[in-house]
This record gives C-alpha cells, structure tokens and sequence, in this order.
C-alpha cells in the first residue's frame, strides 16, 4: 500500500495520496492519533489532506472490512535561511550564492523575486544555487522551499552592469602614481580597477565617478577595467604610460 508524497510540513495541509486494495468506502484515514480529510475515493486509491503533526507516524486506512497495515510518513520540521552570501551580483544572473541555515536538506527550489533557481543540496544547514536573471537592478526577496515549507525571505541586490566612457587625464609617467578620473555608469559598487591587469587603488565618488592612481607600468597604451558588483567594464587602451626623459 504505497503512499505518495510519504513526507510533508509539520503544518500539514500536503495532499496524500495512499493506494493499494479493497479501499472502497474509505470511513477514516490515521496518521498517528490524528484524522486525516479525505477528498476522494476509489477501490484502489484515497486521496486526503494530511493534519499537522510531527515525527514519523503510522498511516493506515479503515473501512467496513477493518483497518489496513500502516505506513509510515514523515513530517519535516519548518526550513530556516539564515544568510546568503554573496547576497549582490549582476541582473545577468550566473553567479553562485550559498545559503546557510538550518533544515535545508529536502530543498527543491529557490526564489529570487518572480525567477527560480534549482538549488545543490551541500548538507542540511547549506544549499549553493546559480542566481537566475535578474529583470532590472534592485532588491529582491530570497526564499527557500523544502518538503517543510518555504522560508523566510532574506534580501538579494541585482545590480546592473557598469559602463566605463573615459579617463581624465589619459596618460602620465611610467612610474605611476598620477591621479586619474574615471567616468561611466554603475560605478557605486565598485570592487577594483586595473591598469594593464594591474591593481590600482582608487575611491568611489558616486554611481558615475571613480578616482584611481596609477601604479607603474610599461610605456605604452594599456586598458582600463572597472569591476563592480554588476561585472566589468573596459576603456581599451584608455591610458598610455610615458617614459620619463633621460640624458
């Protein structure tokens, strides 16, 4: 006599679905001390509407002929998020987030505003997810959904991809240390700038202002890269290192 879904949220309310024989005019379903709501009804199925509860318990049917062998169904206690972490990246999504917490191990989906993520399963207090597009820079809500429910939601920024129009000056000495503006679009989360694949230390100013200061380099034009939460962005050859004089 299977029974399927076998487990559900303490709460109850899962829709049940136990089959085997002779089941014609079910007149109770257990499961433990506690009735279930049958919904329907055939010779060789019952579906009901499981009550709340806890643990495993017996489930066995009654009709007019006795009551059935049991089976055993499990109630799963409620999932708890706790962070997530990173908890920005790129509206384009592909980024992997971990989620810690705790009764996470049944975990079958992960929300992300309206878009949902089919998360891996590391260990009952962590999952890691690849983040779904994003529709637009902003905050979202988080949530979790497991044979025990959904948590509750914790908050997530997508965060649009930067742009990078210009550096001011755009060239100096090879030694470096010339203080430079950058300037471009979604420079708020700013996490590094390059030159020529070299850190360089800067400031973020506002959402479209970045002052860096170059660090040595070779002569020559080398490009100018700006990551952000949102990813990176490229001035190509957008600054040209200068040999000083020499005699």
């Amino acid at each position: 006599m299977p029974i399927s879904p076998n487990q559900g949220p303490t709460s109850g309310g899962t829709t049940v679905t136990i089959t085997g024989v002779n089941l014609a005019a079910a007149s109770a379903v257990h499961f433990g001390s506690r009735t279930a709501t049958i919904t329907a009804n055939t010779p060789t199925s019952v579906t009901v509407i499981d009550p709340a509860g806890s643990g495993v318990v017996d489930v066995n049917v009654t009709t007019a002929g006795g009551t059935s062998n049991s089976l055993s169904f499990f109630y799963i206690s409620p999932p708890i998020a706790v962070s997530l972490s990173p908890d920005s990246g790129p509206t384009a999504g592909g980024n992997t987030v971990t989620v810690n917490g705790y009764g996470l191990s049944t975990a079958t989906d992960v929300s992300f505003g309206s878009n949902s993520a089919t998360p891996t399963v590391v260990s009952d207090s962590r999952l890691d997810v690849v983040v779904p597009a994003g529709s637009a820079g902003g905050s979202v809500e988080v949530t979790v959904t497991t044979a025990g429910g959904t948590t509750s939601p914790l908050a997530y920024s997508y965060v649009d991809a930067p742009t990078a129009a210009s550096v001011t000056p755009s060239s100096g000495p090879s030694s470096g240390g010339t203080s430079v503006t950058i300037t471009g679009t979604g420079l708020a989360s700013t996490t590094a700038v390059t030159f020529g694949g070299t850190p360089a230390s800067f400031a973020v100013l506002n959402s479209t202002t970045v002052v860096a200061v170059t660090p040595s380099g070779s002569a020559g034009a080398v490009d100018v890269v700006v990551t952000t939460g949102g990813g990176s962005a490229t001035v190509v050859d957008g600054f040209t290192y200068v040999s000083g004089p020499g005699i």
